[in-house]
């Protein structure tokens, strides 16, 4: 499960700028995840729990937003948002291999207690 691996990534960022910051303790983590990234949700949220532990973090809620795919079309030179796993424009049906978004795996913001 790399969720694991991720959340641990992810906390120590965190820990290290809430500490920048002189925070005592992190609230809250918000995070965007790719529909595209390979990430769990569940599976990140379980991963948080775990790895917040013993932290400046524990106790902190996590909030995931989720990024929906998004294609360019080459053909139509337009944007859009495929329906299924293959990516067909709505529009004249070429198929695309270029994605704008739906890969991403970040940290946006934390809430921290000074």
């Amino acid at each position: 499960m790399h969720e694991i691996g991720i959340m641990e990534s992810t906390i120590a960022i965190a820990i290290q700028h809430a500490k920048a910051e002189n925070a005592t303790r992190i609230t809250e983590i918000t995070m965007r995840i790719g529909e595209m990234s390979g990430v769990y949700p569940p599976a990140l949220e379980f991963a948080f729990d775990v790895v917040t532990r013993n932290t400046i973090a524990e106790n902190a809620t996590l909030k995931i937003e989720t990024i929906p795919v998004c294609c360019y079309c080459d053909s139509c030179q337009q944007a859009f948002h495929p329906t299924d796993w293959i990516f067909a424009c709505p529009h004249c049906g070429q198929l695309s291999s270029k994605i704008l978004q739906g890969k991403e795996i970040e940290l946006v913001s934390l809430k921290i207690v000074k």
